[in-house]
């Protein structure tokens, strides 16, 4: 809110970079099969509050991308005064789509890689087509920003990479194994682009999320409480009784409760923790490293 803004901008005076970035989702919707991607990435610039927002959506029933960018812009533009932002609509599953963004904005302080998008297959489904399309959706689209963005995050001395994986990365989901594969990419390439920032002020991280109450998840929660006719709550409980029976939050995530983590590692505060895969997982992964 306004009066968090206020206070990061006040611990960071000596470096007004401000980070904005509206976190959404991807899925398979197990109701009508369409498939939506939503990918909105958080850009700061050291002339103040400055956000662009790239965001690419596919909905088999309807078309809405820059309808979607302009919604989170006035979303922002609510919430926070003066806030300077623009937005592109551009599919950064493809190397085309990447270009068109980095095109529109070439230098950046803070790189949010959030694309994302995932289908349950039994393995023996998932076609050499299917390898492709979340590979190229859920890794690749992280590379091709990376590749442009950090040597000009190094020429500076500053900057910020945050890849949002997956305790799925971790824990790979044996009803997805693609999807949880790309996440495991994720963290590698992370720790890898890590390392090529020794001795700047160039960090670069990953963010294993666990299950998050987004909007896709709050819509399937809705939809299968409409359909089994019970109350929302108990689908989210069943949920964790059934699958995720080691989460220690018995509950989904807020968005708020991962975004605060993804400020904290694209703030200068967080210069210290560099190549690291953090946990906002609801202590659901059991091991201790």
């Amino acid at each position: 809110d306004q009066g968090d803004a206020e206070e990061v901008e006040d611990r960071c005076r000596d470096r007004p970079e401000a980070v904005a970035a509206e976190f959404g989702e991807s899925r398979r919707n197990p109701v009508n099969d369409g498939l939506a991607l939503r990918y909105p990435v958080g850009y700061s610039h050291k002339d103040g509050r400055h956000a662009e927002c790239c965001d690419h959506r596919l909905d088999f029933e309807r078309r809405r991308t820059q309808e979607r960018v302009d919604e989170a812009i006035e979303n922002v533009r609510r919430e926070i005064r003066d806030v300077k932002i623009s937005g592109i609509a551009a599919d950064l599953a493809t190397p085309d789509g990447a270009s068109r963004c980095i095109q529109a904005v070439p230098t950046i302080d803070v790189l949010v890689n959030n694309l994302g998008v995932y289908e349950p297959k039994p393995f023996e489904q998932i076609t050499d087509n299917d390898w492709h399309t979340i590979i190229e959706t859920n890794f690749m689209s992280g590379v091709r920003l990376s590749r442009h963005y950090l040597p000009r995050m190094k020429a500076a001395n500053w900057g910020r990479i945050i890849f949002i994986s997956s305790e799925s990365a971790a824990n790979i989901p044996v009803e997805m194994i693609h999807y949880g594969v790309t996440k495991t990419m994720q963290i590698a390439l992370a720790r890898g682009l890590a390392e090529t920032t020794a001795g700047t002020d160039v960090t670069v991280n990953s963010v294993l999320a666990g299950p998050t109450r987004s909007e896709g998840v709050e819509k399937f929660i809705s939809d299968m409480a409409t359909t089994k006719n019970v109350a929302p709550d108990e689908i989210e409980k069943e949920f964790f009784r059934a699958t995720r029976p080691s989460s220690l939050l018995q509950r989904f995530a807020t968005i708020d409760e991962v975004a605060a983590l993804v400020t904290f590692v694209a703030s200068p505060l967080s210069l210290a923790t560099n190549g690291a895969a953090l946990r906002v997982d609801g202590g659901l992964l059991r091991s201790i490293f």
